[in-house]
């Protein structure tokens, strides 16, 4: 995975900026660092709860297939929820994806993350 745009240190909360670095880089290790114990991860459709099955989510989400990352937007919706949108291209199906990465924050750790197709 490839990263081309840094994301906005200025825009995003810590959690949320880290998070997604580790998370393009492919490490989930790092990434899960940033989940409450509790979390709540759904990546089109599919839900997980709890770190460790998040963890696990995380390490062998689209490992399959090489692909490069650019973040395209991000937006505050309010203290605690944010939407970053990314554009994958690569060899998965379809070869394209804009997907919107909409976090809610709970104790300045990611709480939620729904991973979903991107909406205008």
């Amino acid at each position: 995975m490839t990263q081309h745009t840094e994301l906005p240190s200025d825009l995003l909360p810590t959690a949320v900026r880290d998070f997604l670095a580790a998370h393009i880089a492919g490490d989930a290790d790092t990434a899960s660092a940033f989940l409450v114990e509790d979390v709540v991860l759904v990546d089109q459709g599919e839900t997980v709860r709890g770190r460790e099955k998040a963890h696990a989510f995380l390490r062998d989400a689209g490992s399959e297939f090489e692909y490069t990352t650019e973040q395209t937007g991000a937006r505050r919706v309010d203290d605690a929820h944010w939407v970053v949108t990314v554009r994958l291209e690569g060899t998965f199906p379809g070869g394209v994806a804009e997907l919107d990465y909409r976090f809610a924050l709970r104790d300045d750790l990611v709480a939620e993350l729904v991973i979903a197709n991107h909406t205008a």
